[in-house]
């Protein structure tokens, strides 16, 4: 914002996770968006955490919007970035030549789902057979050689909750070492099209007056895929992994890094890439899960090409730098709103001195509880929970978390613990945390994580409320959190269609896609239910008979079994209340469907729920006059009468 207002182009491509959940929607509110009420005058990218890079679902400012391709005919996320991103700056300086621009640009690339055309993952094959035990000595040696850690500095140990590659089932072990092959491919891909980019500036003649910041990575890299990595990570976030077992891995061991997969991979290979360092990220109290290495590419800003800084500095430090580069003053007022002072340092200080005093030099971590501080050198840190375990598990109280100390002057990757030699300067620095812990609105601490995500759960605000909820044709792109949560409960679709002669045919409700969801759908002129767990088991409930010509009533009861999460339950079909079909469903998933795959109205958008249909021939044949979805209720009669509609419309108002 403070550069649009002075005078900058600017964009944002890719990866958008500010927005708060329950402003996702179609609708807004816009505030937090990029390119609504935010510093952005172009967006084009996803709201979210992550995304499918083969069927993305995107926004093109504030409207959803279609990927320009298929995954068969070549499309994928990072290069379509890359393309707009380029576009837009060809365009920029086509048109406002003397006006300087910046460009966010967030690839969802390599975040998970691990999604790269398998040409380069193949590039690969065989590099990791050996384990990540010997990778990431292998690593470590390349880091010495290149002069990017100190020469004194130790590899640490694995810590007993890793795997040892020796000890991991043989069976697995080519799917493991083809979860590493794509995922190196998959960042050799990312590199190329971010090259691509710079290029474009390269060849406008301006990059040698061009900032770039090239940050690699996300806060360390990512167990969140289990000790066996993940055909579909949603597993492990719902506390489901245990279903994909090594033979269900196995039969999959292709597929990985493809349309049909949402992928991850295992703990070890996280440890791995975070060397020397202990851990992984979300571990923040370590630097294995918040250390990235980072390239400032500057040439007329920066005197000494390809020097090392070793200042302390942290990703709030960006915004203050790029600042001071420009020449612009901090805000203390936006809009007429008055703006909290930024908290970063610039580091423009230590671009042309490499060694001058470090700035920063005081640092509070902390995520689901893991928690650290850095001050002068000096680290205490601790571990709470352990983020391969998302779903349950038992947590120790915050009293009892056992802290260590660190001297980062001459104890580079955190490899002795100083607690029993200095516990007075341990004390000192958990007083340090305390204090920013409180004056930056830590407390309290939540060490929950997946239960984050599901709204009644997290206690957090929700776009909608109450127990009904009524849609109309033609909405779609609803966000999981802008539709009332039926996990863990009973609940009803109820829909007023018109059916021709034809006969029906396509969808009336959908929610999630391939990898975990629920559709009301019309196959062969009959009403079905299909219940999609992680895209691994499948129920399916279908109608005895078409549905008639004419108005009519398609309903959908589900009989949540109770006792817990996760439960099954029992579907019954009614056509204007009569009953025409049941069945059952064995389990339900807890926590989310997806990270982003959508509810769509009278067709499909991104993944389906069910091959039964494609997204091109998902568009229901006759005529949608509302759908209505309702929690935990038991209507007796399963019908909706009018009044029933008026009232639910009423409570809205």
């Amino acid at each position: 914002m403070t550069l649009k207002l002075n005078g900058y182009s600017t964009a944002q491509f890719g990866k958008c996770h500010e927005v708060p959940v329950w402003q996702s929607s179609p609708l807004g509110p816009f505030d937090a968006w990029p390119s609504g009420r935010g510093g952005f005058e172009t967006f084009y990218g996803f709201i979210g955490g992550e995304n499918n890079q083969w069927d993305p679902a995107l926004y093109d400012g504030t409207t959803p919007v279609e990927p320009p391709g298929t995954p068969e005919e070549g499309y994928h996320l990072t290069e379509d970035l890359a393309d707009r991103a380029i576009s837009w700056v060809h365009q920029q300086k086509a048109l406002m030549p003397d006006k300087p621009f910046f460009v966010y640009f967030a690839p969802g690339a390599t975040h998970a789902p691990h999604h790269v055309p398998k040409d380069w993952a193949d590039r690969y094959k065989g590099e990791f057979d050996d384990g990540w035990d010997v990778q990431r000595e292998r690593t470590f040696r390349r880091q010495k050689e290149l002069g990017i850690i100190p020469a004194d500095a130790e590899l640490t140990a694995r810590h007993t909750e890793i795997t040892a590659w020796d000890d991991m089932p043989e069976e697995l072990k080519p799917v493991l070492a083809r979860q590493m092959e794509v995922y190196a491919g998959f960042l050799e891909h990312t590199d190329y099209h971010v090259g691509r980019l710079i290029d474009a500036i390269e060849d406008l003649g301006i990059l040698e007056n061009t900032i770039i910041y090239y940050i690699i990575g996300d806060n360390g890299a990512s167990a969140e895929g289990t000790l066996n990595g993940a055909f579909n990570e949603m597993a492990n976030f719902n506390g489901m992994a245990a279903l994909e077992t090594p033979e269900f891995m196995l039969s999959k061991v292709e597929e990985f890094g493809s349309p049909s997969s949402y992928n991850h991979y295992s703990v070890g290979w996280a440890w791995a890439m975070n060397a020397p360092f202990q851990w992984t990220k979300q571990v923040a109290s370590h630097w294995g899960g918040t250390r990235n290495g980072t390239i400032v590419h500057w040439p007329n800003g920066i005197e000494q090409a390809g020097g090392l800084r070793s200042q302390f500095t942290h990703v709030i430090d960006v915004a203050p730098t790029i600042l001071e580069a420009a020449g612009l003053p901090e805000p203390t007022m936006v809009n007429g709103v008055q703006q909290s002072p930024m908290e970063g340092s610039s580091m423009l200080y230590s671009f042309n001195q490499a060694d001058a005093p470090e700035r920063h030099d005081l640092q509070y971590f902390e995520m689901f509880a893991n928690r650290g501080i850095y001050h002068k050198g000096w680290s205490a840190v601790t571990k709470h929970r352990t983020p391969w375990v998302m779903v349950g598990g038992k947590m120790p109280a915050f009293d009892d978390d056992v802290w260590e100390l660190y001297d980062g002057t001459t104890d580079y990757s955190q490899a002795h613990d100083l607690v029993s030699e200095r516990p007075e300067m341990l004390a000192k620095l958990q007083r340090l945390w305390l204090i920013e812990a409180t004056k930056y609105n830590v407390l309290p601490m939540d060490d929950r994580t997946s239960e984050r995500i599901e709204p009644t759960m997290a206690g957090r605000p929700t776009l909608i409320r109450g127990d009904s909820q009524q849609f109309f044709p033609g909405m779609g792109r609803l966000s999981e959190n802008s539709v009332v949560s039926i996990k863990n409960r009973s609940f009803s679709v109820t829909a007023e269609v018109v059916v021709s002669g034809r006969g029906a045919e396509g969808v009336i409700i959908a929610q999630g896609g391939r990898f975990g969801g629920w559709s009301v759908y019309a196959k062969n002129g009959k009403a079905k239910f299909v219940y999609n767990v992680l895209g691994i088991q499948e129920f399916m409930i279908e109608s005895s008979m078409p549905i008639p010509e004419g108005t009519h009533q398609v309903r959908m009861e589900f009989a949540y079994d109770g006792g817990g999460l996760a439960k099954g339950g029992n579907v019954t079909l009614y056509y204007d209340g009569t009953e025409v079909g049941a069945g059952r469903v064995a389990a339900t998933q807890p926590m989310i469907f997806s990270a982003d795959e959508t509810t769509d109205i009278g067709y499909e958008s991104g993944t389906t729920v069910t091959s039964d249909y494609t997204a091109r021939d998902s568009r229901f044949t006759g005529k949608i006059n509302w759908v209505q979805l309702d929690l935990g209720k038991d209507d007796h009669d399963h019908f909706i009468d009018p009044e029933e509609r008026l009232r639910i419309a009423l409570s809205r108002q």
